[in-house]
């Protein structure tokens, strides 16, 4: 197989169902037909070059801790200098610039929705702008990877008619190290599941069966490969948001999350008069003008011609990681 090969399908192919095994990467590569040496050094070689952030666990949305969607509307002459105050703040991980009065757009989680309201507080005033505060408040569209060849249908799991899930019990100590030790992402060896466990303090099959029990009951959404859409040239992305009457809001969430090409769909609260939008999903594309084109395309077919709408491409991506909640 070659090199570049192999880089696809690990791109690709272990965005979830990583192997939780205690040589996962010998796994894989039996499963690429190359040796397990060749899958470690293709890793790198893509963490490096910023393909991936990281290779781990990605959390469910207020399963550990707290989080929200946040945007502020600043001054164009002030935006480089906002985005930057954004950006010290370590319970920020992705901070976007889009096309919108409110043009600063950003996620923020913390360990307990009381940390998570004092980096808010804090933000708004380093900031010194108006935050608007977007909690997830429905998830239809489960997050298990982003489908390089541009399809994803077959890979969606969408939420039926039920509200996110709640918090899980508190974490024990050993958890919370294991927390921890995954915001930083697998460590690329042999055996890393033995490392994370001489990281925590335990043995390796307890962080194997730990991770095994998150994934099950859907603490874990996936554990992979994280991509990073811009470095594999998906630099078009799009968020585009409706105002759904709440009746209908779900029935329409659900449709829409099953469409191909939307990586991810949620319902959020209006904020009115600021924010009128209530339902949210994600395109992301190669080229401005073939997401356009497909933004006009699912409104017509989905019959959402009648509900307001608004586009927000991406533009400067101030900041980019995976969350932190210990």
């Amino acid at each position: 197989m070659s090199g570049q090969t192999v880089d696809f399908r690990l791109l690709n192919d272990f965005q979830r169902d990583f192997p939780l095994l205690p040589a996962p990467f010998a796994q894989i590569a039996l499963r690429l037909g190359v040796t397990e040496n060749v899958v470690l050094r293709s890793l790198e070689t893509l963490r490096r070059e910023g393909k991936i952030a990281r290779v781990g666990a990605v959390f469910a949305p207020r399963r550990i801790g707290a989080s929200t969607l946040a945007a502020l509307a600043v001054p164009p002459d002030r935006l480089a200098a906002v985005a930057a105050t954004v950006n010290r703040f370590p319970e920020v991980n992705h901070n976007y610039e889009r096309e919108h009065a409110y043009n600063l757009w950003f996620v923020v989680t913390a360990g307990s929705e009381d940390r998570l309201r004092a980096a808010l507080a804090a933000i708004e005033q380093a900031a010194d702008c108006r935050l608007l505060r977007l909690p997830l408040v429905r998830e239809y569209h489960i997050d298990l990877g982003f489908a390089l060849h541009g399809d994803d249908s077959a890979r969606k799991t969408v939420v039926a008619q039920r509200p996110f899930d709640t918090a899980m019990p508190p974490l024990s100590e050993v958890e919370r190290r294991l927390v921890m030790a995954l915001q930083e992402g697998l460590p690329l060896f042999f055996r890393p599941f033995a490392v994370l466990a001489s990281r925590v303090g335990c043995e390796e099959d307890e962080v194997i069966e730990r991770l095994r029990h998150w994934c099950a009951n859907g603490v874990i959404k996936r554990f992979g490969v994280v991509v990073r859409h811009r470095e594999l040239g998906y630099t078009a992305n799009a968020m585009l948001v409706h105002d759904v009457p709440d009746e209908a809001v779900d029935e329409v969430g659900e449709r829409l999350a099953r469409e191909a090409g939307v990586s991810l769909c949620y319902r959020r609260p209006r904020v009115l008069p600021q924010w009128r939008y209530n339902l949210f999903c994600m395109i992301h594309g190669r080229e401005r003008v073939d997401v356009e084109r497909k933004i006009v395309e699912l409104r017509r077919r989905l019959g959402l011609k009648d509900f307001p709408h608004a586009v927000l491409f991406s533009l400067t991506r101030f900041k980019q990681g995976g969350a932190r909640y210990v």
